[in-house]
C-alpha cells in the first residue's frame, strides 16, 4: 500500500471515527441516525479531500515534518464551514456558524492526532 493510500484511508476512518463521537456525545448512534450521521460525513470528506491536497497534507515531504501539522487545522479551518454549508443544502437546514466552530475543531484536532501517530513510527525509525 502507498504512502498516499494508506493517508487516504487513514483519514478517511479518522474522520468516521470523528463523527460517530460526535452523534455519540449527543446520545444519537442508533441506526436510525444513520442517515444524519451520513448527511455530516460526506460532506466533511468531500471537504477535506478537496482542501487537504491543497495544503500538501499528501506531499510525503511535507507530512513527515512534525512542525507541518499546523496544515492540519488551517484545512480544516475551511473544510468545516464548506461541509456545514453543504450538509445545510443537503437538509435544507440552516449552516449554523457555531456548529462549523465545533466541527472545525474537533476534526482539526481529531486528525492532527492521527497524523501524529502516523508520522511517529517514521520519526523514531530515522
Amino acid at each position: 500500500m502507498t504512502q498516499k493510500t494508506t493517508l487516504i484511508l487513514g483519514d478517511t476512518i479518522a474522520l468516521v471515527i470523528l463523527t460517530i463521537i460526535g452523534f455519540a456525545t449527543h446520545g444519537e448512534v442508533e441506526l436510525s441516525f444513520l442517515p444524519r450521521i451520513a448527511a455530516v460525513l460526506f460532506p466533511a470528506l468531500l471537504g477535506w479531500f478537496l482542501l487537504a491536497p491543497w495544503f500538501g497534507l499528501f506531499d510525503p515531504s511535507i507530512i513527515s515534518i512534525p512542525k507541518n501539522l499546523f496544515r492540519i487545522p488551517l484545512a480544516m479551518l475551511f473544510a468545516a464551514p464548506f461541509a456545514v454549508i453543504l450538509r445545510g443544502a443537503l437538509l435544507n437546514a440552516p449552516a449554523l456558524p457555531l456548529f462549523a466552530f465545533i466541527l472545525g475543531v474537533s476534526n482539526a484536532i481529531g486528525m492532527t492526532i492521527w497524523r501524529r501517530l502516523y508520522i511517529l513510527p517514521a520519526k523514531r525509525g530515522a
